[in-house]
């Protein structure tokens, strides 16, 4: 029963997760901040909007890195039903073709032919980002083909919509054909959260796996409190760390206080020292910085007109004021002011009646526009309806269609033809009566004859 529930629970995350993508699609807003950003890509979004925040060349390709990881959990969690009870045997052929790569591993090389739960290789792929159990994991669902698994990963993220990503293996070591964005790398880890187990391995400092003497350690200090050091931040969670030669440290992490959460990813920070970590002083930097400077307002109303259109063939009715479909919340700064939202619209010249109260009507875009903003930052898109509802006159649709046929190409053309016909009709009797009297003339000559 409990995972039945589980299941369920899962699903509507997801369907929420594309509803909410899907209404704030055009919400990509990047907010100014005395952040000193560490890396070259940061992706910053409201996670109970949808909207974008933050944003630095999130469109830009990267290598990932071990960031990698999480859609190889995705493929692994929607192909293995029990995570807990279903056994893997762990191959050494399989740990082999990780030879001389310099790959982090779960020291699954001591559990050589012991077979290990799914959850517990997930446990050993994602906390010390361990390669080796990515490939166990890749071998067992891809059915002995590792190259069949990475189809299905690249699948998926097409399923996600992600449009600038291509996987060539599911650990994440270097490739140049291997890359993602950050704004595709948000995608995938918005759906991972909504599947089973994700954010409780994820948000695991600490594993210890049943015999061992030794736990697994996380890699992501922002949220290991023993050994984070400066790096710790109390309201981080999750997510997976990544770090490369080529793709400089990566890092996909939450943000979570006082009733809002954001998602963070940053990529490509250059690797100075092997011991720093900009991307997760970027992550606590940008997420101080939402979670107390920016906060969720209604920025627009169902019952406030935005504007008015002409409307025809109403008695006593010119015209219609149209209202947002309905109201407009967005993450937007906490000082801000009413005069920072503009609002265009784009409506037709008139309409005709009749109109029913709700009846979409055009669509208006809202904007952020105040002082701290680097132009229009657009917020939303919104179908613009009909405040209320106005009959159609009888007599004026019937004068409109009168006008309409008289006005009409048609009508000019068929009273063209008739008059060209009449003009001919005239010229011809006209010749006919000239010839008939002519023949009168010549009989009558020739009976007096």
């Amino acid at each position: 029963m409990k995972k039945k529930l589980s299941i369920i629970l899962s699903l509507l995350l997801a369907l929420f997760t594309i509803i909410s993508s899907t209404v704030l699609s055009a919400s990509a807003v990047s907010y100014t901040n005395d952040v000193k950003l560490k890396s070259k890509t940061a992706l910053v979004i409201n996670l109970d909007t949808g909207q974008t925040v933050y944003s630095v060349k999130a469109d830009v390709k990267r290598y990932p890195a071990s960031t990698t990881k999480i859609m190889t959990y995705i493929v692994v969690a929607e192909h293995v039903e029990d995570l807990e009870n279903t056994k893997v045997k762990i191959k050494q052929k399989v740990l082999d073709i990780l030879l001389g790569t310099g790959s982090s591993v779960a020291g699954l090389q001591d559990h050589v032919n012991e077979k290990m739960s799914v959850l517990d290789l997930l446990y050993c792929m994602m906390v010390p980002s361990g390669n080796d159990a990515a490939m166990v994991l890749a071998d067992y669902v891809g059915g002995g083909d590792i190259s069949k698994f990475v189809k299905m990963m690249n699948d998926k993220a097409k399923e996600l919509g992600c449009k600038n990503t291509h996987f060539v293996n599911p650990d994440g070591l270097h490739d140049k054909n291997h890359y993602t964005t950050a704004n595709d790398l948000a995608k995938m880890a918005q759906y991972a959260l909504t599947l089973p187990e994700f954010s409780t391995i994820t948000n695991t400092d600490t594993y210890y796996l049943k015999g061992d003497e030794y736990p697994l350690v996380t890699t992501n200090y922002l949220i290991d409190e023993n050994r984070g050091g400066d790096y710790y931040y109390q309201y981080a969670q999750g997510i997976k760390t990544g770090t490369t030669d080529e793709a400089g440290h990566c890092l996909v992490t939450k943000g979570e206080a006082d009733g809002y959460s954001y998602l963070g990813v940053f990529m490509m920070n250059p690797i100075k020292d092997p011991d720093e970590y900009g991307t997760m002083i970027d992550a606590a930097d940008l997420f101080r910085w939402a979670l107390t400077e920016l906060e969720l307002n209604q920025v627009a109303s169902s019952e406030t007109p935005m504007c008015e259109v002409k409307v025809n063939l109403a008695w006593g009715k010119d015209s219609v004021q149209l209202v947002p479909e309905k109201n407009i919340n967005a993450i937007v700064p906490s000082d801000y002011k009413d005069s920072d939202i503009v609002v265009e619209t784009d409506v037709p010249e008139s309409v005709d009646a009749a109109i029913n109260k709700g009846d979409v009507l055009g669509k208006a875009t809202v904007y952020y526009n105040g002082p701290d903003a680097k132009g229009k930052q657009k917020i939303a898109v919104i179908n613009l309806v009909s405040s209320e509802t106005i009959e159609r006159s009888g007599i004026l649709n019937v004068l409109s269609v009168i006008q309409n046929i008289i006005g009409s190409n048609w009508f000019v053309l068929i009273i063209v033809i008739v008059i060209i016909l009449l003009v001919v009709y005239i010229i011809i009797s006209s010749i006919i009566k000239k010839r008939n009297r002519k023949r009168k003339r010549n009989v009558k000559h020739y009976r007096n004859f």
